[in-house]
């Protein structure tokens, strides 16, 4: 079985209102409670896949450090150095290290840490020289033609940088070539369109890195959604789905946004409402 290690990039502090969608402040801030300008702290973390071949698997990324001073206030990105790359040095792992990269979607706060930092007037590059990156072809077609109301969540230039790589896996199914028959991925588009999911069999049952459809612990209760969902009644009626198969099977959730916690177990009470038990035996990096 592989060795599954959390790696926090980046850290952001974006909009309660806009993470937490029509749910009522009064609501939300009992969770997730914000600062003076109505700012809450999220994460972006990755997962370090381990396999006994050898082999690194991260999936995603997180938010980087690529942009600008001036863009990366705007968005809440607290560091200016590129964390991920500091944490994956932490267990001995060098850039070049990283055989594939697994991107649920294109947007920045999941795929940016796929740049070097920024640099006054340095083109963007990759991090990552030798990776194999993993996309869904409905998010590869949504990162080339984002619609206007989500085009800000993208990266210019990103999507040509991939393609001149050579190490791009477009994917149409809930396999992948690269990755081998060891990963299954579950498919969501509520969020946006192709949502990967990654489903990875660990020692004591299935790990689904639950991106964006599950970004946090508040987000587990099935009403919860985010301002920034493309289609809100969708993502419940799918994390109704992924929820109930992953309880069934004694699966984990992977919270890639949750400021405290990684991995969670399900839990179920008699109303059928869920909830995430911390689980502590995978011990975040950083």
């Amino acid at each position: 079985m592989p060795t599954l290690l959390p790696v926090l990039g980046n850290s952001q502090r974006l909009d309660g209102g806009a993470m937490f969608g029509n749910a009522p402040r009064a609501l939300w801030e009992q969770w997730c409670p914000p600062d003076a300008g109505g700012l809450i702290p999220l994460a972006t973390r990755a997962l370090l896949v381990q396999e006994s071949s050898g082999r690194n698997v991260l999936l995603e990324a997180g938010v980087g450090a690529f942009f600008p001073p001036e863009l990366r206030a705007r968005y809440g990105v607290a560091e200016e150095a590129h964390v991920l790359i500091e944490h994956l040095a932490d267990v001995g792992l060098a850039p070049a290290d990283i055989d594939i990269v697994v991107l649920s979607h294109l947007h920045f706060d999941h795929a940016g840490g796929l740049l070097e930092a920024y640099r006054p007037g340095v083109p963007p590059s990759l991090a990552f020289p030798a990776a194999t990156f993993v996309v869904s072809d409905a998010a590869w077609a949504r990162a080339r033609r984002p619609h206007v109301r989500d085009r800000a969540s993208f990266i210019e230039g990103l999507p040509d940088l991939l393609e001149a790589s050579g190490r791009l896996e477009v994917v149409d199914g809930d396999r992948s070539a690269t990755l081998g028959p060891d990963y299954r991925f579950h498919r969501s588009d509520g969020h946006t369109p192709g949502l990967l999911l990654t489903e990875i069999d660990a020692d004591d049952g299935p790990v689904v890195f639950a991106a964006d459809l599950v970004p946090g612990r508040p987000w587990i209760h099935l009403p919860i959604t985010m301002g920034y969902d493309r289609f809100p009644e969708l993502v419940i009626d799918e994390k109704t789905v992924l929820l109930d198969d992953l309880h069934r099977r004694g699966g984990r959730l992977f919270l890639t946004h949750d400021p405290e916690v990684a991995v969670v177990e399900l839990q179920r009470d008699d109303r059928g409402r869920f909830s995430g038990i911390p689980c502590h035996k995978l011990d975040r990096i950083g």
